[in-house]
């Protein structure tokens, strides 16, 4: 394989690639040879086929590229058991490709063929914040990737280990002909901070170059500083997002302007099993062993993702048991020597866990004003409270167990206003959906983005789903997803927690505010909604199941799995919408169709208790569901509800359904109302049709 070198003829191979970067990118007219080559990621499975095999093509017969390759296609879950250089075997294994869905790339395929610059399209890595994915191209000799977009959080993790990331694809005729390129390229349109994270080598050869201070700002946000929240006659008006940015800043930031990259002080930081390990590792490497934890009483680690894989299917039959145990024996280490908060597996014989990390950060931990992080993309699940909550990389937990601080650009904020009543059997999952079949959106116009939502229908949520709107924000693309806290939210915190919280005046967005767009909806025109399989993006009306795409013009699409559950759809909230659809169905003689399993799972204990005392769990028995205790499970294809084989067809309430990620048949998305009743007459059916239905007969 050939060398990634500096041009000034300095050599690297992947494992000390950062020590090269950190002592060569000081100066931007550094240049550096690509002397490697170029993989692109086609829609032409055969093409993929080729370059592994030693072919050279040109970009003009590669188009038109795959868009929108998730992390689960770079590195699907089954393949996320190590932390290491083992993991440069299996990039692009989950690739998906041609009409067929054809998966081209085996495993040491991409390092046996020498690549260096992977080439792809629009919403490169979309889905989790696994920074597994871009540490097995690393690890594989992939140094530079070139895309028409990328999104926010597998960038960041490619700033943070040292792949360099380009829009230009002008760059690759430049490296085909033998060109250096200096480093300024790959700096243009960054902000400042990454720009000297980009020049350092990575996020931890920068942290350790700093001062933390001993004292965050965090500890003001329940009363930020006139100036940083409240904003003064010579500031502009700001939105809640950015007061909170500005109240947690860095001292050293002084710039808070839309844009700039900071440093904010984290209130609370999580991690879960597939990562804490992991995030151990790379604190201990950069920072020593024992590392000392800012506020390890701020620090909460979670075991949820793998705690049901030994009811997985794929992991008994790949033999991966093993590598779950070291995963969760590295997330155990790590609890056991340090003093931080810990969440982990039931006691006894029962399989499962506490609940899900972002339900209990929701319900145990998140308050109006505060920044939560969390090792993984759908940590905005707290900002239903009001709070600013994203996921981060394992690099970037890594350096905020130590320093307190997590990185983030200050974002624009998308204001999405939905006025009127939403009509019976349409939920937020619905409003999701509706917003993620949008061609702005679909197209990746919104990544980065804040989504603030407001109106008469979100007033009108509780918090379970307002915790849906903003727990998908990852999959529109955003930074994260925010409510406004108003007296629902102060409701919600003395039900769930006994805690009298006061509202403060600051706690909103200035009226007048500037959002880079605000998208008007009236609820009343939102129907139930699902997304074909492939993609949440892939959005349809649910009456429209059967139309096109080889699934039988306008005929009943036939469903063998029905899965409620996960954070988005494991919440109170949602098991009333399943009680209420299955109670509906028992009373009309129906159960659970033969030939469909219909899998609940609930999002916490928390929630199990509640649906005990609200006497559901015998209707869910008597409908013939199977419930299953808390965990991530089918949604992280880890657990009871993923498919076993090409030929299922699930409909599911979970929040994305790339290739592969529930198992290897055809996933629907779905909001919590259609997947009961569609388990009901085992065929996609809304519960306003099944009604209809039989009240026809």
């Amino acid at each position: 394989m050939k060398k990634f070198t500096i041009h000034q003829g300095l050599a690297a191979d992947a494992p000390s690639m950062q020590r090269v970067m950190e002592n060569s990118m000081n100066d931007d007219a550094k240049e550096i040879r690509f002397d490697g080559r170029i993989l692109y990621l086609s829609q032409n499975a055969s093409l993929i086929r080729a370059q592994l095999g030693g072919a050279n093509i040109a970009l003009a017969a590669a188009l038109p590229l795959r868009d929108d390759i998730s992390t689960d296609e770079i590195t699907p879950v089954t393949v996320m058991t190590v932390y290491d250089e083992r993991l440069g075997e299996v990039p692009y294994v989950g690739f998906r490709a041609g009409a067929d869905d054809e998966m081209p790339v085996g495993r040491h395929a991409v390092k046996r063929g020498g690549f260096q610059i992977t080439v792809a399209g629009k919403r490169y890595g979309k889905g989790s914040s696994r920074e597994s994915s871009p540490l097995a191209e690393l690890s594989a000799g992939i140094k530079l990737i070139v895309a028409e977009s990328f999104e926010r959080i597998y960038q960041q993790n490619c700033d943070n280990i040292g792949i360099l990331t380009t829009t230009d694809f002008s760059i690759l005729d430049r490296i085909q002909a033998g060109q250096p390129i200096a480093i300024a390229e790959f700096l243009k349109g960054r902000d400042r901070l990454t720009q000297d994270i980009i020049r350092s080598g990575g996020l931890l050869a920068y942290s350790k170059s700093k001062v933390w201070p001993k004292e965050p700002r965090s500890q003001l946000h329940s009363q930020p500083n006139a100036c940083a929240a409240h904003g003064d006659a010579a500031s502009p008006p700001k939105t809640l997002i950015e007061k909170i940015i500005a109240a947690h800043r860095h001292p050293d930031t002084p710039d808070t302007a839309r844009g700039a990259g900071v440093f904010i002080a984290a209130d609370w930081r999580f991690s879960h099993d597939y990562f804490t390990g992991m995030c151990a590792h790379l604190m201990h490497r950069a920072f020593g062993k024992p590392a000392v934890l800012h506020r390890p009483e701020r620090i909460i680690a979670f075991q949820d993702h793998l705690v049901l894989a030994a009811q997985s299917f794929p992991h008994v039959r790949d033999q991966l048991l093993a590598g779950v145990a070291d995963l969760s024996a590295g997330h155990d280490a790590f609890t056991a020597a340090y003093p931080v908060r810990s969440h982990g597996r039931l006691q006894g014989d029962m399989p499962g866990a506490e609940g899900i990390c972002h339900a209990m950060m929701a319900e145990n931990y998140a308050l109006p004003g505060q920044v939560v992080a969390g090792t993984d993309s759908h940590t905005p699940h707290a900002g239903a409270l009001g709070c600013l909550a994203f996921g981060v990389g394992a690099t970037e937990m890594a350096n905020s167990w130590v320093s307190g601080y997590v990185r983030c650009k200050v974002p624009e904020t998308l204001r999405i206003e939905i006025d009127g009543r939403l009509r019976p059997g349409v939920s937020a999952k619905d409003v999701v959906l509706h917003l993620l079949q949008m061609a702005a959106i679909r197209s990746g116009g919104a990544i980065g983005l804040v989504f603030e939502y407001g109106g008469a229908a979100v007033r009108a949520m509780d918090i379970d789903e307002r915790a849906t709107l903003t727990n998908m924000a990852a999959e529109l693309g955003g930074f994260t997803g925010i409510v406004e806290p108003d007296a629902n939210t102060v409701a919600f915190l003395k039900q769930r927690r006994g805690i009298d919280f006061a509202l403060q005046s600051w706690m909103r967005s200035d009226a007048d505010a500037v959002y880079r767009d605000v998208i008007r909806i009236d609820a009343d025109r939102i129907v139930s909604m699902l997304a074909r399989p492939g993609d949440p993006g892939n959005g349809i009306a649910a009456d429209r199941a059967g139309e096109g795409k080889g699934d039988g013009e306008g005929e009943a699409v036939a469903i063998n799995i029905a899965y409620g559950g996960s954070c988005t759809a494991g919440k109170r909230a949602d098991f009333d919408f399943y009680h209420e659809v299955l109670q509906w169905g028992l009373a009309h003689g129906l159960t659970v169709s033969p030939g469909t399993t219909l899998f609940l799972q609930f999002g916490t204990m928390d929630v199990r208790r509640y649906c005990e005392q609200k006497g559901y769990l015998p209707v869910f028995e008597q409908a013939g569901a199977r419930l299953v205790m808390p965990g991530c499970g089918a949604c992280a294809n880890c657990g009871p509800g993923q498919s076993t084989n090409a030929g299922d067809v699930t409909i599911s309430a979970i929040n994305r359904n790339f290739p592969g990620r529930s198992g290897p048949g055809k996933v629907w998305l779905a909001g919590p109302y259609t997947v009961a009743a569609s388990a009901l007459t085992g065929r996609i059916t809304t519960f306003e049709q099944l009604q209809i239905s039989v009240a026809a007969v």
